[in-house]
């Protein structure tokens, strides 16, 4: 009979590539993980996983393993998950989400009220994005959901929900000198303008205008969209962001609302999570609550 626990060191290499993350989501050693590997190669007989520079490759053989093991031990974690229950009047449960600045500003006063209401004893811990290491953070159970931009780095078994579209606008200064109510294309181009680092996820905007041809002034490039509001109502900068932004910081004075001069394809808003890796009850409830409460929240 195969040991469970070697059957989730299995699965877990299948799918970081990687015996040393395997380890860290598992919350076990890596020499521990190195010895199960040892031993489900002798048991199957077969190398299983063969290193490389994109991490450890399936073999065929390991490839079919997966699809059965994967299947039978999230039939029977769900098994035992069922005759457990998560109460979220009474659990002091610690919860991890991962937002960027932009999305702390929208979402978080809200979603904590939210949780409050719901769940008043238990944590919740926000980190700060990175779009590039998502994918590892939520397989390793670093953090539990994530709500960001369209990611196609993130594992396609993660779960995935589409909460909102969002469309691109700009920002300019109340009493800028060249820009009245309507832009062309020609003062946008001609202005300079601030972009914010793709590493929020904000990538979008500049792969499009570069795909149109269009060559952009550019004076300031940050990596949140924290300050941005005082900059544009101290300069005559122009940004491109999200509507729903925009009408924040034009809200506090700190600039207006320009329709841009062409289109840009709308930002895709994802939940993103692991809800089988884990404590699968309380994963699941959280991620539930976040997929029911975020489309409201935001719009509001």
């Amino acid at each position: 009979m195969m040991d469970l626990n070697l059957v989730r060191v299995f699965i877990a290499i299948y799918e970081t590539r990687s015996v040393s993350v395997a380890a860290d989501r598992l919350f076990i050693t890596q020499p521990s993980a190195s010895y199960a590997l040892a031993r489900l190669r002798s048991a199957t007989d077969n190398e299983l996983f063969k290193r490389s520079r994109k991490g450890m490759l399936p073999t065929p053989v390991a490839s079919h393993l997966y699809k059965v093991f994967k299947q039978s031990l999230s039939g029977i974690e769900k098994a035992v998950a069922d005759t457990r229950s998560f109460s979220p009047e009474t659990s002091f449960h610690k919860f991890s989400l991962a937002l960027s600045d932009l999305g702390e500003q929208l979402l978080l006063p809200r979603l904590v009220k939210h949780l409050r209401e719901l769940a008043p004893n238990v944590q919740l811990e926000v980190m700060p994005i990175e779009m590039m290491r998502i994918d590892e953070w939520l397989l390793t159970g670093k953090v539990d959901a994530t709500l960001c931009s369209r990611n196609e780095s993130i594992s396609p078994i993660a779960q995935r929900d589409r909460i909102m579209d969002e469309r691109y606008v700009c920002l300019v200064n109340n009493q800028h000198p060249r820009i009245g109510g309507e832009l062309t294309l020609h003062d946008y181009l001609a202005e300079q303008h601030i972009i914010v680092s793709t590493i929020s996820g904000h990538h979008m905007v500049e792969a499009q205008i570069k795909e149109y041809g269009f060559e952009r002034r550019i004076a300031l490039e940050v990596p949140h969209f924290t300050a941005l509001g005082e900059i544009i109502a101290s300069s005559e900068l122009l940004v491109t962001i999200p509507l729903s932004a925009a009408k924040i910081y034009a809200a506090r004075g700190n600039g207006r609302i320009v329709e841009l001069p062409f289109q840009l394809p709308n930002l895709e808003v994802y939940l993103y999570g692991h809800t089988e890796i884990g404590d699968i009850t309380a994963k699941t409830w959280f991620y539930n609550t976040l997929k029911e409460a975020c489309p409201v929240l935001m719009e509001n």
